[in-house]
């Protein structure tokens, strides 16, 4: 019976350092911006993106860095899916039991390593 709850406590404390929404390894160059509309002139509008981590349930088991990142992590995600590399954020909000972010997703010319900016 030990055993179980050991196990029981490792998996829950696992579960409250990583969020929900995991990166898609391919999402991991898109470029999440805040306030960068001169960045964005060259590119193609693609459309609006969300990202959401937390509910009314888990909210007390997560710590506020956690569901951002999640919230990221999904934002991301949905500008991949969706073809875009670049997100800029508008205002996020932030709940007691989450966080979300709303953004606008291009996809912008990739710039070659190569030139100075």
């Amino acid at each position: 019976m030990k055993h179980w709850l050991a196990l029981f406590a490792s998996v829950t404390l696992v579960g409250c350092t990583t969020p929900e929404t995991l990166l898609m390894p391919e999402a991991k160059d898109v470029h999440v911006r805040t306030n960068n509309a001169p960045l964005v002139r060259h590119c193609e509008w693609v459309g609006e993106v969300t990202g959401s981590e937390g509910h009314w349930y888990s909210y007390l088991f997560y710590p506020n860095d956690i569901l951002i990142q999640g919230a990221i992590n999904e934002i991301k995600n949905n500008a991949y899916l969706s073809q875009a590399n670049t997100v800029v954020l508008l205002s996020p909000h932030y709940f007691k039991t989450s966080a979300t972010f709303v953004g606008t997703a291009y996809n912008c010319p990739i710039a070659d390593p190569k030139e100075k900016l």
